[in-house]
């Protein structure tokens, strides 16, 4: 597995080595890509968090192994594929990683996609929000 930083600096390199368009197209990829739920959370989705700034309702959940990794799990409808694909983002950048490391990624992470000329300053706003619940979910966890 590579690392957090790696992974992240992939991704800012993906996104923006495209075009505005193709941008998007490639969020939507994420947003196909987002594993389901487990059933341990799919049937008590009252363990998830939501993820208020969001504009589409997102609800998340963070785990922490035995080894300090960041286990991941989102709710996102189809419906909204803009936050359904930064939850894919964010689960592909952090998921299974060392704690410590999801907690040092950058908060201006969502801008660094080059999708601030694509999406609203609001949705990006919700991404961020997203990023700072996870990390409050480990952080709490690991306390």
């Amino acid at each position: 597995m590579s690392s957090t930083k790696e992974s992240i600096d992939s991704l800012v390199a993906d996104f923006n080595s495209l075009e505005v368009r193709d941008r998007l197209l490639l969020l939507l990829e994420f947003s196909d890509n987002l594993p389901e739920l487990p059933a341990r959370y799919a049937e008590h989705p009252d363990l998830l968090e939501r993820v208020e700034e969001c504009q589409s309702p997102v609800y998340l959940f963070v785990e922490v192994d035995a080894e300090k990794r960041a286990q991941l799990f989102f709710s996102a409808p189809a419906e909204a594929p803009t936050t359904r694909g930064f939850a894919g983002v964010l689960h592909e950048a952090l998921n299974g990683h060392l704690v410590e490391d999801v907690l040092a990624v950058d908060e201006d992470f969502p801008n660094l996609l080059g999708l601030t000329v694509a999406v609203s300053p609001l949705r990006l706003a919700g991404m961020r929000a997203i990023l700072r619940r996870i990390k409050r979910q480990i952080s709490e966890k690991t306390a």
